[in-house]
């Protein structure tokens, strides 16, 4: 089987990243195709095809994966329709806020079956968290581009409805995630800690909290009771968050998030 990663910019190319690093592909299985010669030589050293033609890209691919700026989802489509062959292709593309509606209207009678996917960028490193909207795929379709996500990290199957929400949520919110660790890295800092000890720390820290509700399956608000004593400085420490608007601040960053 063959893909093609049309785009190889922050999202593309961390994608291109993980699926080089992944074994359902063999790296001269993958193709990518970016007008930009310099950002794609770096995968041509890793054994993989480039091109900076979207048509050549796409008619020798199995597997069709866009993965451009939303406004250049449409220039790209109509660019390689008339190479797309429906009855053996399928497309992806990963764009935020583009319709399955409008590709549809973009790719006509051309349209393959259709997967939105939207990941974040550890998809490099084989941890994302991926959201996937079938639009007219079998289970058969559905289950291979399943497989293809769920090996550079974690998947959800979700609806069209739902996808704004799983791009605030997992894509923006890994910079939301990222902000909380400079944020507790700086406090280390003026807690006498040097920089990088103070952000191998919070890393660290993060990490087993992550493990142990992942392990445990407990609530976090039953995992913070653990840490919690009565008087004692965790309690203190989050009641003075609270007052600062913590939480209320992270739903409030989501919602608009969704706008």
């Amino acid at each position: 089987m063959k893909i093609a990663v049309i785009g190889a910019g922050a999202m593309g190319g961390t994608t291109v990243q993980g699926l080089i690093k992944g074994k359902y592909f063999n790296n001269e299985d993958i193709t990518v195709s970016d007008p930009n010669r310099a950002v794609i030589e770096r995968f041509a050293q890793q054994g993989v095809n480039v091109t900076t033609d979207n048509s050549r890209a796409a008619e020798q691919a199995d597997i069709v994966c866009v993965v451009v700026k939303p406004w250049l989802v449409e220039t790209v489509l109509r660019g390689i329709k008339s190479v797309l062959v429906p009855q053996r292709q399928l497309l992806i593309v990963v764009a935020a806020g583009v319709s399955s509606q409008s590709i549809e209207e973009w790719l006509g009678l051309n349209c393959p079956p259709l997967f939105l996917v939207i990941p974040n960028i550890a998809i490099a490193q084989m941890q994302s968290m991926t959201f996937i909207v079938p639009i007219g795929a079998s289970k058969r379709d559905t289950q291979t581009v399943l497989d293809i996500f769920n090996e550079m990290g974690d998947t959800l199957l979700t609806d069209e409805e739902h996808l704004a929400a799983g791009t605030t949520l997992a894509s923006c919110g890994i910079a939301y995630a990222m902000r909380y660790i400079r944020a507790a890295s700086e406090g280390g800092v003026e807690l006498g800690f040097k920089a990088d000890d103070a952000k191998k720390i919070v890393l660290q820290t993060l990490r087993g909290a992550v493990e142990l509700l992942a392990e445990t399956g407990l609530h976090p608000e039953a995992a913070i009771d653990l840490v919690t004593t009565p008087g004692g400085v965790s309690i203190k420490g989050l009641n003075e968050m609270e007052r600062a608007g913590f939480t209320s601040a992270v739903i409030r960053g989501l919602k608009a998030g969704m706008k």
